[in-house]
């Protein structure tokens, strides 16, 4: 049996950015991977899978110094981000009015995870076991067990919960969770524009749901539709012609003519885990909270998680391996997530009603809130992790 201190099961960003953090703090430490992340090559296609990465979220990559390898494969920085229903009752943010060089970066999930990945191969006190999956976990007195899918057995004194919406750790761990699904679906579109729109992101209000644009490197974009479900599947068994087509009909004309290179669709689903850590055992990420994809801040509220617990760990010295920790990490992170994910609720609940005197409302809302001056951009800063 191979001993460690701590076992990270789960080796997406996430997962990686913890595994990375806690070896560079000095414990030994296993990290746990069903998938091994394919090379990069700039000849590559986009990846569907992209997330807005805040300036928070940028400065704890810096800090474990990976941040300059994302960049050097591909990121595409933004500057400005607009959001409205009715064109004439936009909301609208720039980077100069915080005295920023940007709001953020697209970046695709993969890169993130790759540049993580180099820097674990870097780590002596890291072990990577990949690709493999958990048959088993047993607790006992020092800890935890963990088997593997080749009979190999892992003992950690803490077991870290990365590993997704779906968590195996915390199933075993019996954190229960607070879940339902959106009655809607979203449909991910990686398309190439014929016009030159790289310096800023969008989303769009509409009756049957959101419409958003994520800047790509080069001419290209990330489209996201929200619709129905039978109106998402109608869409995704389009050729990429006649998807264009239907793209350039149903949003904005500021967008242009597009060429569809490749879709994919998810499920909107919310999920809350009723705590984060019971028995030495804590989940972080998607393993703990999922949100709307309304603000893209889902990957951005896991770089906080992993902020957080580093910090308390650091903090802890020699005393580390202590139900305090986990408490003290919880108390300080699962507030904040909730507030997240219920104002990403109330938001998409406000804008999926038809009702007239709401849609004056929250049009004439949108209106105060572009000329409120330090309010919106104190909002703006508290969404990048900034405040």
């Amino acid at each position: 049996m191979k001993q460690f201190e701590i076992i990270v099961v789960g080796g997406g960003m996430i997962g990686a950015a913890t595994a990375l953090g806690l070896a560079r703090q000095g414990k030994k430490v296993a990290m746990i991977e069903r998938d091994l992340p394919t090379p990069f090559s700039s000849e590559q296609p986009m990846d569907l899978r992209v997330s807005a990465i805040s300036p928070a979220s940028v400065n704890l990559l810096r800090s474990m110094k990976v941040w300059d390898s994302v960049v050097a494969m591909r990121v595409c920085p933004y500057r400005r981000l607009e959001t409205w229903e009715h064109s004439d009752c936009r909301v609208r943010f720039s980077n100069d009015k915080l005295d920023l060089d940007e709001l953020g970066f697209i970046v695709e999930n993969r890169i993130i995870q790759l540049a993580l990945w180099q820097a674990c191969e870097q780590q002596p006190s890291l072990s990577t076991f990949c690709p493999h999956t958990i048959t088993s976990i047993k607790a006992d007195d020092e800890g935890h067990t963990v088997e593997l899918d080749d009979g190999s057995q892992l003992h950690g004194q803490w077991i870290v919960g990365a590993d997704g919406a779906n968590s195996r750790v915390r199933d075993y761990a019996r954190i229960g969770v607070t879940a339902w699904d959106y009655r809607q679906h979203c449909m991910l579109v990686n398309v190439e524009t014929e016009d030159p729109q790289q310096d800023i992101t969008w989303q769009w209000f509409t009756p049957t749901g959101p419409r958003s644009f994520l800047p790509l490197p080069g001419h290209q974009a990330s489209l996201v539709w929200y619709d129905a479900p039978a109106r998402i599947r109608e869409l995704t068994s389009m050729g990429n012609k006649k998807l264009a087509d239907e793209i350039c009909a149903h949003f904005p004309d500021q967008l242009g003519n597009i060429k569809v290179l490749d879709k994919g669709v998810f499920p909107l689903t919310r999920r809350h885990a009723q705590k984060y850590h019971t028995n030495n055992i804590v989940v972080l990420g998607d393993a703990a909270h999922t949100i709307n994809p309304l603000a893209g801040q889902g990957v951005n509220l896991g770089f906080k998680d992993v902020d957080v617990l580093l910090d308390e760990v650091a903090s802890a010295g020699e005393q580390w391996c202590n139900e305090t920790v986990l408490r003290t990490f919880q108390r300080r992170r699962r507030p904040d997530n909730l507030l997240m994910q219920t104002g990403m609720d109330l938001f998409y609940a406000g804008f999926s009603n038809e009702i007239k005197p709401l849609v004056t409302l929250r049009n004439i809302g949108l209106k105060l809130a572009e000329n409120s001056g330090p309010v919106k951009e104190q909002i703006l800063k508290y969404a990048m992790g900034l405040s």
